[in-house]
C-alpha cells in the first residue's frame, strides 16, 4: 500500500502541472472503487480552477473554490500526469480523467479499486476521514515530548501505537519497522514502557527514515509509481523490512520476522530491546 512518502511523492509531482489550470472535464469510467465516486463530479468541477493541492495523512486533497477533491491511493492505485494532448488511450484499469483547458491530464489508476475519489464541499479537517487523524509526523507537532506522553497512555505494543493514524499519521508498517530499528526499540514492547528518552529517539527516528524516504521517491509496493510513471528507490535503503534470515547491518545476527496486527514485522532480537 503505498504510504505517507508515496503519496507526498505523488502530490509533489501532481501539484505544479495543475495548480491554477481550469478541468475541462472529468471522466469517469469506473464508479466504484472503495466508495462510490459522486454521480455529478464531472458537473461540479467543469470549469473550476484549482487552487492549490496538500496531503493530509495519505489523502491527496486537490482544493477547488467550492470544496476539495478527495483522493487515496488504496492498495495499488496511483496518479499520471499527461503533459498536453500526450494521454495514451486508457487502460483496463484507468478508473478515471480530469483533462485541463491546456490539455493536461491527471489519470488515476487502480488496479484493485480500494481507492477512492471523494468530493467534499467543506473544510478537509472537517470531513469524517479526516476529523481524527493525529499530527502530520513531519510536523513541529509531533515531537518527543508528544510522542512520550502519548504512548504512556497506551497498553498496546509499540509499532501498533504508532501506525495508529489517532497518535500520528502515515506511519505505515515499512517505516514503522525501519524506525523502530533505528531507534533500537522493540515493536514488541509495551507502549507505555517506552523510556523518555526512547520516545526522543524514536520521534527523531520517524521523521528522518519518512524523510528519506520521500527525498529517494518512496518505496516500490507492487506498482506503486510516481506521476511520471517512476518507482521508489528507499526499498535498496531497507535496514530490517523485507529482511528476514539475512544479517542485521549493526549487528550480524538474523533478523526476525513475526506477526504484529496481521502485519509483517521485522526486527533484530539482539539490537532491539
Amino acid at each position: 500500500m503505498p504510504e505517507l512518502p508515496e503519496v507526498e511523492t505523488t502530490l509533489r509531482g501532481v501539484s505544479p502541472h495543475i495548480t491554477g489550470k481550469i478541468v475541462a472535464a472529468v471522466n469517469i469510467r469506473q464508479p466504484k472503487l472503495r466508495w462510490p465516486v459522486p454521480e455529478h463530479l464531472a458537473d461540479t468541477l467543469h470549469g473550476q480552477p484549482v487552487t492549490h493541492c496538500t496531503r493530509r495523512a495519505k489523502y491527496l486533497l486537490i482544493h477547488f473554490q467550492t470544496g476539495i477533491l478527495i483522493i487515496h491511493l488504496g492498495m495499488s492505485g496511483s496518479l499520471r500526469i499527461f503533459t498536453p494532448n500526450a494521454a495514451p488511450p486508457p487502460g483496463k484499469h484507468d478508473h478515471a480523467d480530469i483533462a485541463f483547458a491546456d490539455g493536461t491530464v491527471l489519470r488515476y489508476h487502480d488496479p484493485r479499486r480500494f481507492g477512492a475519489i471523494l468530493w467534499f464541499a467543506g473544510i478537509a479537517e472537517h470531513h469524517p476521514l479526516l476529523s481524527k487523524c493525529g499530527p502530520e509526523p513531519l510536523s513541529e507537532a509531533f515531537n518527543p515530548e508528544y510522542l512520550y506522553q502519548s504512548l504512556k497512555k497506551r497498553k498496546c505494543v509499540v509499532k501498533l501505537a504508532i501506525m495508529d493514524n489517532a497518535l500520528v499519521v502515515g506511519v505505515g508498517n515499512i517505516y514503522a519497522n525501519e524506525s523502530l530499528f533505528r531507534a533500537a526499540v522493540s515493536p514488541k514492547r509495551q507502549a507505555c514502557k517506552v523510556s523518555k528518552k526512547e520516545a526522543a529517539a524514536l520521534c527523531t527516528h520517524i521523521k528522518t527514515v519518512l524523510q528519506r524516504a520521500i527525498d529517494t521517491g518512496g518505496s516500490t509496493l507492487r506498482d506503486f509509481v510516481d506521476s511520471e510513471g517512476n518507482s521508489g528507490y528507499f526499498q535498496q535503503e531497507y535496514a530490517v523490512y523485507g529482511r528476514h534470515n539475512q544479517p542485521c547491518p549493526r549487528c550480524g545476527q538474523p533478523i526476525r520476522k513475526e506477526t504484529i496486527g496481521q502485519r509483517g514485522t521485522f526486527y533484530c532480537p539482539n539490537c532491539q530491546k
